[in-house]
């Protein structure tokens, strides 16, 4: 996966406990256009591709822990498979799908660098850092 990019306003987020980190369900959201670090800061700010033909975008946990004041929530890499034509996108948003206030705040995104699309069978993953985590903080 390319770089990671944090949206501002989950800084703030953090601040105020809207996440928690290892219990709430982190969500995937494909765009086409990208997003913007100061001004989106819940999925209703960015405009996503359908997602008619795309297996779930739920993204699985694997940890989230402390150690020698570092801390890494680890994500399951996510495999999207194409049940049908799936819309180009080329970015890919990771979204928190629990709080209800913000509804679905914005975590990060990655640029894939170019324009992604899928056929019918097709797949595209999401390879998660197994190492360094989704994201450290510290």
């Amino acid at each position: 996966m390319v770089a990671y990019n944090k949206f501002e306003q989950f800084v703030e987020d953090l601040a105020h406990q809207v996440h928690g980190q290892d219990t709430d369900q982190f969500t995937v959201a494909l765009m086409a256009a990208a997003p913007s670090a100061s001004l989106d800061a819940v999925l209703a700010d960015i405009t996503e591709i359908n997602y008619a033909n795309l297996s779930a975008r739920d993204i699985t946990t694997t940890s989230s822990l402390e150690t020698g004041g570092v801390y890494k929530l680890i994500l399951q890499d996510l495999v999207l498979t194409a049940t049908g034509a799936v819309a180009t996108f080329r970015y890919v948003v990771i979204y928190n799908n629990t709080p209800a206030a913000p509804l679905d705040p914005l975590v990060a995104w990655y640029d894939h660098g170019s324009n992604v699309t899928l056929a019918n069978g097709e797949t595209f993953t999401i390879d998660f850092d197994d190492t360094n985590g989704f994201h450290q903080i510290t």
